[in-house]
């Protein structure tokens, strides 16, 4: 009874103009906010910014060092080659080799040195901040009921992540644990976030291990997890594969994970996806054979109330909880994110000859996955009817088509009337101050009456859409089972002759957008 309504309900909710509405989920530029931009203008304004330039760079080649060390020590037999030699020669090679193995439990950190953790403020930070705001309003938007108290940021490094929490959550967030190894990133996180109000309580840890010895066990986890740009300073795949499942230990509800959208980085992303979808299906199956081999009602019945808090599913950007279709072809699942350079972007980074523009694209791969089950929704075009564009044309009313000139343009006595007084136009000093203080609080809280479910019938476009005539082709990623388990990646084409709404709406959408099916 109940899944018969359902597609009844999803055509009372849904119509042609609200699904443009659901499925947006890409920003346009992002501006970096005020509070953020004059936070690193003061940080910056206390450092050595002697041969900046140069500090760029060498953090730019030092990522990619670090990139191409990553990949050929996934193989290798021992780490012991990492291990810096405090009685070494200190030459300009062993300067830039940054990295620091620790010796419990594997985890391994990143260290930054005093100059490079400026440069990383000064160059990198708004377009990581960019990136995690875009990742954290879509789970906003597709979990409303979704509001975090308390937070883990692993590898915060200058704390960007927590900036964009802050914007997207600005009230729910009561408690922050950061953990970072690198004491220069931590003092710098410390300093950007000076002088602000309405902070929630944060603590610093070195690791995951001092953070588990600091706080009770029923306080470990948490309501959100995020990593940012962390995973893939790691360079041994086990090292990575043990970071992410005392991640998701740690994780309460929701567990975000976002690397540079590089093959490198969609590589990571997805082994750290199918590794905790496959862990958490693992764990289902056992606790189903026992909830068969309870004997007593009331056990299983505690068995069920279990059951359902096990199992996990992603909220996005994947629309199934299966295998990637990308995973062994030559294309890599990543989307990219406009911001407007801040100030000191633009004095600093160096452009090769060419003017640098006044925004960057940052590209980054993510995904977000929640505890649970994913739950069954109507897909969004159920019991929708669209109609082709010969019978809208034979629908029309020949009265619309007839133009009233004399609506078009106004009357003498339209113009002569003042539309105001002259003096609500005069500007005052406050209010200025007012806009400022207005802008500066954060993102206006939107009002959302119609969302994306996390039902299976929203696929994913990965890559702009091609606009060719009156033909849209669109690489949508989507389920093709109405109980997400399973995807496929395909080529949809919308034409405006059979399907003039939907046509209207692919003309409309971007790179990262969700399309309905």
């Amino acid at each position: 009874m109940a899944a018969a309504l359902l597609p009844e309900t999803a055509s009372r909710l849904l119509t042609p103009e609200t699904l443009r509405t659901a499925a947006k989920q890409s920003q346009g530029i992002h501006r970096v906010p005020i509070s953020l931009r004059r936070a690193i203008k003061r940080y910056l304004r206390d450092q050595d910014k002697t041969h900046m330039h140069r500090k760029v760079l060498l953090l730019s080649s030092s990522f990619e060092r670090a990139k191409g060390t990553g990949t050929e020590l996934a193989a290798a037999a021992t780490r012991s080659a990492l291990l810096d030699d405090p009685h070494a020669p200190a030459s300009a090679e062993q300067r830039t080799a940054r990295w620091k193995v620790q010796s419990s439990y594997g985890d391994i950190g990143l260290r930054y040195r005093e100059d490079e953790t400026v440069a990383y403020v000064a160059s990198r930070m708004p377009a990581i901040y960019a990136a995690c705001h875009r990742v954290l309003r879509e789970v906003r938007r597709r979990s409303p009921d979704f509001a975090p108290k308390n937070v883990l940021d692993f590898g915060a490094g200058p704390s960007s992540a927590l900036w964009a929490m802050r914007a997207v959550w600005p009230k729910s967030i009561e408690r922050v644990n950061l953990i970072e190894p690198s004491k220069e990133m931590q003092r710098a996180g410390q300093t950007l976030l000076d002088n602000l109000k309405g902070l929630p309580l944060i603590h610093s840890y070195d690791s995951i291990q001092e953070l588990n010895r600091s706080i009770e066990k029923h306080e470990r986890r948490h309501d959100l997890v995020i990593s940012s740009y962390a995973l893939g300073e790691i360079p041994s795949l086990n090292d990575r594969i043990t970071i992410a499942r005392q991640l998701w230990d740690l994780t309460k509800d929701v567990l975000v994970l976002l690397e540079p959208g590089t093959p490198q980085g969609s590589k990571i992303i997805s082994q750290m996806r199918s590794y905790i979808l496959w862990m958490e299906k693992r764990k289902c199956r056992k606790s189903e054979k026992s909830t068969g081999a309870a004997p007593s009602k009331m056990k299983s019945i505690v068995a069920q109330e279990d059951l359902l808090k096990d199992g996990a599913f992603v909220v996005a950007p994947c629309p199934h909880d299966g295998q990637c279709p990308l995973e062994n072809s030559d294309k890599y699942c990543h989307f990219v994110q406009r911001l407007e350079r801040t100030s000191s972007q633009r004095i600093y980074k160096r452009s090769k000859g060419v003017p640098l523009r006044g925004f960057e694209d940052e590209k980054f791969c993510y995904v977000a996955l929640r505890r649970g089950k994913r739950p069954e929704e109507a897909w969004p075009l159920d019991g929708m009817k669209f109609d082709t564009l010969k019978e809208r044309h034979a629908k029309r009313n020949p009265e619309d088509l007839i133009i009233d000139y004399d609506d078009q343009f106004p009357s003498e006595e339209d113009e002569e009337a003042p539309d105001c007084d002259e003096d609500s136009l005069v500007p005052y000093a406050s209010d200025t101050q007012e806009l400022s203080l207005f802008h500066e609080s954060g993102e206006e809280e939107e009002e959302e009456p119609i969302r994306a479910d996390l039902g299976g019938g929203w696929g994913r476009i990965i890559y702009s859409p091609i606009r060719r005539g009156r033909q849209v082709q669109m690489d949508v990623c989507r389920a093709t089972k109405r109980d997400a388990s399973e995807g496929a990646f395909e080529r949809v084409v919308v034409t405006q002759s059979k399907n003039p709404a939907l046509h209207l709406q692919a003309r409309k959408s971007l790179w990262g957008d969700l399309w309905p099916f």
